[in-house]
């Protein structure tokens, strides 16, 4: 199949219920893991290339292979301000080789403002395969990446017709989501995508003791790539951590507010 055709194709995005607990990984191998920790998404990514660096399309294809139907599994593509073609194109690759398509895709907001991103991101969209919804993101750390203030582009994305958005962190040397510098501002833009009827996804160097907290404050999704490693975020993933960390998400949610939505792309 060619990238034209795939550009080509038709259909309304699949629905899918986004909940529980993300684990990113970089390798098939990993993937592997992550399932076997008990993993509800695997996303895909090269954490050595920034918050959301794309890997190459093969080891995309390669984690697809292994993940099957078992699970969702999710795209990141790096920076918008790199182009959003060339981000979108990264899974016309992935699809165009014969893998399964991503239920998403997301790529940061890092160098823009709010009004680059509007122009950027409906250029993303346009270029993604169908069934493959695009996913906003918000940097918490807004002011460290030059990115839109997270208020904005939760309007901005709502008038994008966006039904899920993604808090993180740009800077992953810096303070995390739920760090005494940026926590309680995530629980305000938590709560205002909420009230714009967002599914929300928590991410930003979250620890294994942040994942309750994340749940309480309404995050259908828990996103960990460093906490689920065996050491730094370019580390392996350890199924073990990962398996806690499953254990942890499934105990907040029975006592939180989450609730499963089912989802139709933006």
């Amino acid at each position: 199949m060619t990238i034209s055709q795939v550009r080509c194709q038709s259909g309304a995005t699949p629905n899918v219920i986004w909940r529980g607990l993300l684990v990113s990984v970089r390798t098939a191998a990993e993937a592997r893991d992550a399932l076997a920790g008990g993993a509800a998404i695997i996303d895909v990514k090269e954490p050595s290339r920034g918050p959301l660096g794309a890997v190459d399309p093969d080891v995309a294809g390669a984690v697809a292979a292994v993940v099957g139907a078992a699970v969702p599994w999710t795209m990141a593509c790096g920076e918008l301000a790199a182009g959003p073609a060339e981000n979108a194109n990264l899974v016309l690759r992935v699809v165009a080789a014969g893998a399964p398509p991503p239920a998403a895709a997301k790529a940061g907001p890092a160098g823009l403002t709010v009004a680059e991103w509007r122009q950027a991101f409906r250029a993303f969209v346009r270029g993604m395969p169908a069934g493959v919804e695009p996913i906003p993101v918000a940097y918490a750390d807004w002011g460290r990446t030059a990115s839109p203030d997270p208020l904005a582009l939760i309007d901005a994305a709502a008038a994008a017709g966006c039904r899920t958005l993604l808090f993180d962190t740009g800077d992953k040397s810096g303070p995390g989501l739920f760090s005494a510098e940026l926590a309680a501002d995530a629980a305000r833009w938590m709560a205002a995508a909420r009230r714009q009827g967002f599914v929300v996804a928590a991410a930003g160097r979250l620890a294994l003791d942040d994942i309750s907290r994340a749940i309480d404050l309404g995050a259908r999704v828990v996103a960990l790539r460093g906490a689920v490693c065996r050491g730094e975020r370019t580390a392996a993933v350890d199924p073990k951590l990962v398996q806690m960390a499953a254990t942890l998400v499934a105990t907040a949610e029975r006592v939180g507010v989450a609730d499963p939505v089912s989802l139709s792309g933006a």
